[in-house]
């Protein structure tokens, strides 16, 4: 074998698990070349600690970050962030349509690392954003493609092909992961670090960027789930073409169990085998073996959904509810009748505020319609000539008019062709994009506005109770990613806490991304269930009563409540995908809800401690004016 040519090294790389500074991972980032094959690989350091804790979640992490032997044919574009506070990061997305999580430069670098890129792969700037570098593309912008690759039933990608690279890339993972060993620089700022108080560590936190909260979850199969989340995220990413076909997943996840199954050899070899949490083996023994034996009997009675004349009495003589905690108590235990949930979403949502009066909310009704009026003509009024230069309005136009007509056509309120319903659905979507134009528009979002209009029924108060709502959803469809990352790692943390069994036979199966959950935790659960039942499930979560994350103890009491199954048929990662999927249109909500509860409080703190902070839809909803003042 030839020598191993270092073309590029970088110490204090780093990657940032949650949103606590101190609780980064810094590791060692390296281009490096062997024979006419080059290979980009970032090795977290060693870790050095007197802590006698269990290291299992800490050695999982830095396993699973752990970035060995890329080849630079596998990477399709860079993404750099410079922002004014906080440090500087690279977002790098493959071929195959996946993301590695942020890599943040503590002590720069970024331009060197780029520079000695470009001297071994054709890399270009994109010309409609000076930040992304678009790598092994030769030819048309991806901008231009974009359009015309949401046509694309099935392309077939080749980053998972085996290839010589891969073999190369083995030998670059045993030459190096021995070598990585704290900088001086490193082990100085981890000892300073543990001699300050938590206080002090606190105040002293970076300003959360949007690429922060990423999860452990983020090295495989994010975007491969279903067509549906291909599509979802080839758009987030704004990329040149739709994700690989089915195959594709298959073959990435033979890549991906190798490497796990690489992962544990190496964590045997070297006498780090992880153990569980003794208190999360506490939780999880005192469950019941399934779903049919949970102990209930610790949830609030199921009640009869609220009423308009019982409604009525929640408000005082000038039309506030005092008593805002007991109404969103009321929904949650019992949901609210069809014809009242156009008054009552407008305060779940937060367009109107709970302390608001009748002439409050009046006022503020004619207010926002005029607003509304002034965004929907920013782009009702542009010109055909205008349109011809403005790429980013045709792509986004171009996108939702092919959604919308896609978007719940077997509801009668969206059916028959000319509805003027789903038209009122698109202009609402465009306005969106007009007032949230970081975001803009990714396929999800008119799932979620739907049920609104259909409800709300008047557009201006639909266009901002979707805009309200878009408030706690919108980190799901952040190019980063780093909403749905945080989920996932959440869903992992109370599988093991609540069903250690489960979790067992996961890692042992090698699905413990949990990216079978995707399209739950995407739409929250709007495909798995009847329209009803849709409406009925996102009016007890809007309550936040208990939890603002009982979408997540959902997710959980659904593989419990089939854990069985999974286990006595051995489900892998493809079959377990598809039996999850079948599961739609076949599950029993008020079963579902009541078996969420019991989780939630069984597992009390220890389980709001396994979600991250941020993690959506923790996102408190802007209060009208709020959304005022953004104006």
């Amino acid at each position: 074998m030839e020598d191993q040519e270092v073309l590029y090294v970088k110490d204090n790389v780093a990657v940032h698990p949650t949103q606590n500074a101190h609780q980064r991972i810094n590791g060692r980032l390296c281009i490096l070349k062997e024979g006419h094959s080059v290979f980009m690989t970032w090795i977290p350091y060693v870790q050095r600690s007197t802590n006698k804790e269990t290291p299992d979640s800490t050695t999982n992490d830095r396993l699973l970050y752990t970035i060995r032997g890329l080849p630079l044919t596998q990477i399709r574009s860079i993404r750099r962030n410079t922002p004014h506070m906080g440090w500087q990061y690279i977002i790098i997305v493959l071929t195959s349509g996946l993301a590695f999580p942020p890599l943040y430069f503590h002590n720069g670098g970024i331009k060197e690392f780029l520079v000695t890129l470009k001297e071994h792969v054709h890399m270009v700037r994109s010309v409609d954003d000076a930040n992304l570098f678009l790598v092994n593309d030769i030819g048309q912008d991806p901008l231009q493609k974009s359009l015309t690759s949401l046509e694309l039933r099935d392309v077939v990608s080749t980053a998972a092909l085996p290839s010589r690279d891969q073999h190369v890339s083995e030998a670059f993972t045993n030459g190096h992961q021995k070598a990585m060993e704290p900088s001086p620089l490193e082990v100085a700022e981890q000892q300073n670090e543990d001699k300050k108080p938590v206080t002090e560590r606190n105040q002293q936190r970076r300003p959360r960027d949007p690429a922060r909260d990423v999860s452990i979850q983020v090295l495989e199969k994010f975007s491969l789930v279903t067509k549906f989340a291909r599509d979802t995220t080839a758009q987030l990413f704004g990329e040149n073409r739709l994700l690989g076909s089915n195959d594709d997943l298959k073959d990435l996840d033979r890549s991906y169990r190798t490497r796990r199954q690489e992962d544990r050899r190496l964590n045997v070899k070297g006498g780090t085998v992880s153990q569980p949490v003794e208190h999360q083996k506490e939780i999880a023994m005192s469950m019941p073996a399934g779903n049919s034996d949970l102990d209930t009997s610790c949830t609030g009675a199921r009640l009869t959904p609220l009423g308009s004349e019982e409604f009525v009495n929640y408000f005082d003589q000038e039309g506030r509810i005092p008593l805002s905690h007991a109404l969103r108590k009321r929904i949650f235990y019992g949901g609210i009748v069809p014809g009242l949930r156009c008054k009552a979403w407008k305060f779940l949502l937060g367009h109107f505020s709970f302390d608001s009066t009748y002439r409050q909310r009046e006022e503020l009704v004619v207010k926002k319609r005029e607003e509304y009026m002034i965004l929907k003509a920013q782009w009702q009024t542009i010109t055909e000539q205008q349109a011809k230069r403005f790429a980013k309005f045709r792509e986004r136009k171009s996108r939702i008019e092919k959604d919308v007509v896609r978007t719940d056509r077997g509801v009668e309120f969206y059916a028959e062709d000319d509805n003027p319903n789903v038209m009122v659905l698109r202009d609402i979507l465009i306005t969106y994009s007009f007032y949230n134009f970081d975001l803009g528009y990714c396929q999800g979002m008119s799932d979620f506005l739907s049920p609104i209009l259909y409800v709300v029924g008047d557009e201006s108060e639909s266009f901002w109770c979707f805009a309200s709502l878009m408030e706690r959803m919108a980190p799901n469809f952040h190019r980063d990613q780093n909403g749905m990352h945080s989920q996932l790692l959440a869903l992992s943390k109370l599988v093991q806490l609540l069903d250690f069994p489960l979790h067992t036979y996961l890692k042992e199966a090698d699905c413990l991304n949990y990216f079978f959950c995707f399209r739950w935790l995407l739409i929250q659960f709007k495909r798995e269930f009847p329209y009803e039942d849709v409406m009925r499930l996102w009016e007890v979560l809007w309550t936040n009563h208990l939890t603002e994350h009982l979408h997540l103890y959902i997710c959980v009491a659904l593989l419990k409540a089939h854990k069985k199954k999974i286990i006595e048929e051995e489900m892998d990662f493809d079959t377990l995908l598809k039996f999850i999927n079948e599961l739609s249109g076949h599950i029993d909500l008020e079963v579902a809800l009541r078996d969420a509860e019991a989780l939630f409080l069984i597992a009390g703190d220890v389980g709001a401690a396994c979600i991250p902070p941020g993690t959506p839809p923790s996102l408190q909803v802007a209060c009208n004016e709020d959304l005022i003042s953004s104006f």
